[in-house]
């Protein structure tokens, strides 16, 4: 009769650890299938390289399911990604070993328009990595990533009232890069600054 209880107690236990894999598994995939796109069109922006990018996000995604357990809320479920992504490209650069080459051995390339779109595009990429980091990244999260002041707040650990300090000053730096840049050229936004 002992035995027969233990045996089902061992196999509860066993149906209920499967069960939590189980729902871990889902609730992962769920996350990674809504948020993909987003974390990947993030780190494309902090890196302008599609290999790397890929490489932030899988590697965003493997700490994601390493750590599931930690997020407690599905709907803080974004900015706890971009976080890890975040740290990921920190991680990225704390690992970079430089390699240093002989500028004689390389060709330098010069960039090739493609249309006025794609040079305003540049341009304003230009200008907004202009920026300080503690004014750029908010203004990063808040229009490529579509977070409010206070999901910014939580992902940088600042106080709402400084995030939005800091748009507010990054839109502004933004703002006079533009009215020079217009002042300069006569109106006309060009590649070179």
């Amino acid at each position: 009769m002992a035995l027969n209880f233990f045996k089902k107690s061992r196999n509860k236990k066993a149906e209920d650890q499967v069960s939590i894999a189980m729902n871990k598994e889902k609730r992962y995939e769920a996350l990674v299938r809504v948020w993909h796109k987003d974390l990947f069109r993030y780190a494309y922006w902090l890196t302008k390289d599609r290999d790397v990018a890929e490489d932030l996000v899988q590697e965003t995604c493997l700490r994601a399911w390493r750590s599931m357990d930690s997020l407690l809320d599905d709907k803080a479920a974004k900015s706890w990604l971009i976080t890890i992504l975040r740290r990921e490209n920190a991680r990225r650069f704390e690992r970079k070993q430089l390699e240093l080459v002989d500028i004689d051995d390389h060709q330098i390339e010069t960039p090739t328009p493609s249309g006025e779109t794609n040079i305003e595009n540049r341009w304003l990429h230009k200008q907004i990595m202009r920026l300080a980091p503690e004014y750029r990244e908010p203004l990063v999260l808040q229009v490529m990533a579509g977070f409010s002041g206070e999901e910014i707040a939580s992902i940088l650990d600042l106080n709402k009232n400084t995030v939005m300090t800091r748009l507010f000053r990054a839109r502004s730096q933004l703002k006079e890069f533009m009215e020079h840049q217009e002042s300069s050229t006569g109106g006309q936004i060009s590649g070179r600054t």
